[in-house]
């Protein structure tokens, strides 16, 4: 029998077969847009999610506006707790006939409701930013409709108080912006 010499064997490389690796990858699942638009490189980021979904995109002056809210509800607790009588003479230009206390209870929940603020300057997740300028929204609401009530009962409108109100309604109008804005699904590029 004769030798016959078989040619050597030649190896596949699959990184430079540029067929193969569109079939492995297909195989994988891997480069082909998911139903978000988006296209995986690997497998585990596929797994994992794309972590630049999860960013927020901050509107303009939206940490400095919760920032600006955190210290003004820590003013208002603490002039609410220290100083009620001031404080209530201040907004309705009348002496307090009443305890304190009511005064001072709404100086603890505003120190309540600034801790929410402070904690929603410093992270960095949208839901809780969110929370923390839906809650806002809500307490500036609160506020508006309850010092109207009180207004009309007591039958008088000081300038205080007006502009109590009017600025009631620029920060709820403000916050519930950024809210709306912070919300809005960002389109893919």
């Amino acid at each position: 029998m004769s030798n016959k010499q078989h040619p050597p064997l030649m190896k596949k490389h699959s990184q430079t077969d540029l067929v193969s690796r569109l079939k492995t990858r297909k195989i994988l699942g891997v480069g082909g847009e998911d139903d978000d638009g988006e296209v995986h490189r690997s497998k585990i980021s596929q797994m994992l999610g794309n972590e630049i979904k999860y960013t927020v995109r901050e509107p303009f002056g939206l940490r400095l506006w919760i920032l600006i809210s955190a210290v003004t509800f820590s003013v208002m607790a603490l002039m609410a707790l220290v100083f009620p009588n001031q404080l209530y003479e201040v907004v309705f230009e009348e002496e307090l006939s009443t305890t304190n206390i009511s005064i001072r209870l709404y100086g603890g929940a505003l120190l309540s409701l600034s801790l929410i603020m402070w904690n929603g300057v410093y992270t960095t997740e949208k839901v809780i930013i969110q929370w923390t300028l839906l809650t806002e929204a809500c307490y500036f609401a609160v506020q508006f409709l309850v010092t109207s009530i009180t207004l009309v009962e007591l039958g008088v409108m000081p300038n205080t108080a007006v502009l109590l109100l009017l600025s009631r309604l620029l920060f709820l109008v403000v916050t519930l912006a950024y809210y709306y804005h912070l919300g809005r699904r960002v389109k893919k590029i």
